[in-house]
């Protein structure tokens, strides 16, 4: 099968978010499978020279977007089974930052042209053209009419992935014809029109053959206003053609065994690296060196819907347990401040680093004993699963993806990978925090038994591409 896999980012050459770690392990997957797989994501300022130096020129042409014809070139990069292109254009995407532009709707609609007109212009006839969240929304949609235009495009099929409903691409109705150029009829019918305006996402969802959302919890969350801002009618209307599809992560990548970021390597089997890993974490955050409490962790961004109210309301309430607290992210300056003045009133015992850093990140998950995740919605989330595979115990609110992965430990059989509570509530978060430190502190067998089931736990993309092969087969009928 030939799919095509349309992308606004692409680990590991340019990555913000989960979406990027998503469209550069699910490819790789599908890819093992025997399929010719292709990523299309733009050609950034930020996408160092290294790759820069392994791409190939393809070809450039002229891309149709309602009046304009800007230039488009593509250029080629092979790695792992997978060939990528890169969509150069400079006045749209030679910029410091890939999102927050004034003009990101026509930036993406010039990318989303672009995926539709590269198969002619490289001779690929995809099967599937699967597409990822608002940025690449509009490719349903230009499909529906292209198919019929463009050879290599017939019989092709869509799906869409919603990765965070939140982010729709909403726009004023004015954008149809001048900048997306689309027909009226697109409005008037009820495709994309939103309260009088224009919404890619909404748009997606009706033109897609098929839509997935990144965990089956999210899939049914998606019905409810509160976590579908606004789009639950949308959702409804087509739940005959959505199914949730829990991600994965790339296990070769994270993983303890290998040592990589890490003070010493450690497995499922010999725990002993884990103590070396915490001691190194303890002296590069500033943390005093005690092997015998709990470290507990925060890597995010810093925003109301990751849950950091319950995590500012408690912090005093946290650290009257005898626990040491790391958080790592940045985001709204209220928990950015309410963290750094937590490092100040406890010195040795709360480190804040206001920034993002991989080498840090790894640190943590390797030396952390419990990984704090209470969310008010998480689509899937890749935190937690990676937290497991390094032998740190995730705490988390039930809900989307970390509802799906993270089984709440039974005191009476032993089993279970962490500890979960539904509410969103700071009292909510304590208890099941309180238990987590109490269970580190009096029963170490039942702490490595935890350990185990979630370094042991199948985090692989084989299960989820698999699901993924059974949506492209339905939809084309191979």
């Amino acid at each position: 099968m030939n799919i095509l896999f349309a992308s606004s980012e692409v680990a590991p050459f340019i990555k913000t978010g989960g979406l990027a770690d998503v469209a550069g392990s699910l490819p790789k997957a599908l890819a093992a499978e025997g399929h010719d797989v292709r990523v299309i994501l733009p050609l950034y300022e930020g996408i160092g020279q290294d790759w820069r130096n392994q791409m190939e020129y393809l070809c450039n042409f002229h891309v149709h977007l309602a009046w304009r014809t800007p230039y488009c070139g593509i250029f080629q990069l092979k790695r792992d089974g997978v060939t990528y292109y890169f969509v150069d254009n400079e006045y749209y995407f030679k910029r410091a930052q890939i999102y927050g532009h004034y003009d990101d709707g026509e930036r993406f609609a010039f990318f989303s042209r672009a995926i539709i007109e590269t198969p002619g212009h490289v001779g690929f006839q995809p099967d599937i053209i699967h597409c990822n969240d608002w940025q690449t929304a509009l490719v349903p949609i230009y499909l529906l009419e292209e198919r019929h235009v463009v050879p290599e495009l017939k019989g092709a099929k869509s799906v869409y992935t919603i990765h965070n409903i939140e982010y729709q691409g909403r726009y004023g109705s004015q954008v149809l014809r001048d900048l997306l150029g689309l027909a009226p009829g697109y409005l008037n019918e009820h495709m994309l029109e939103y309260h009088g305006d224009v919404n890619l996402m909404k748009g997606a969802i009706y033109a897609a053959d098929y839509v997935t959302t990144v965990s089956p919890t999210y899939a049914q969350e998606l019905q409810y206003a509160f976590y579908a801002h606004g789009l639950e009618g949308v959702v409804a209307d087509n739940r005959n053609k959505i199914r949730g599809i829990l991600n994965g992560i790339d296990t070769e990548l994270y993983t303890p065994a290998n040592g990589n970021g890490l003070a010493a390597p450690f497995n499922a089997d010999d725990l002993s690296g884990k103590r070396a890993c915490k001691a190194a974490l303890q002296q590069a955050c500033g943390l005093n060196q005690d092997p015998d409490v709990p470290i507990i962790a925060c890597i995010s961004r810093l925003v109301k819907h990751k849950g950091f109210d319950l995590v500012t309301a408690s912090i005093h309430d946290i650290m009257k347990m005898n626990v040491q607290m790391v958080v790592l992210g940045t985001g709204d300056w209220n928990y950015e401040e309410a963290f750094r003045h937590a490092a100040a009133q406890y010195p040795g015992r709360f480190a804040a680093h206001m920034m993002y850093s991989a080498s840090l990140s790894t640190a943590i998950y390797g030396g952390a004993d419990l990984f704090l995740m209470p969310s008010e919605a998480e689509p899937c989330g890749l935190s937690q699963m990676i937290a497991m595979r390094y032998g740190t115990i995730p705490v988390v609110r039930e809900t989307g993806g970390l509802k799906d992965t993270v089984y709440p430990y039974n005191k009476f059989t032993g089993q279970g990978r962490g500890f979960t509570f539904a509410n969103i509530s700071a009292h909510d978060m304590m208890w099941v925090l309180h238990e987590a430190v109490d269970l580190y502190h009096n029963n170490p067998k039942a702490w490595r038994g935890l350990m185990h089931a979630g370094m042991t736990a199948d985090f692989s993309w084989n299960k989820s591409a698999g699901e993924y092969l059974e949506i492209y087969g339905w939809i084309t009928g191979k």
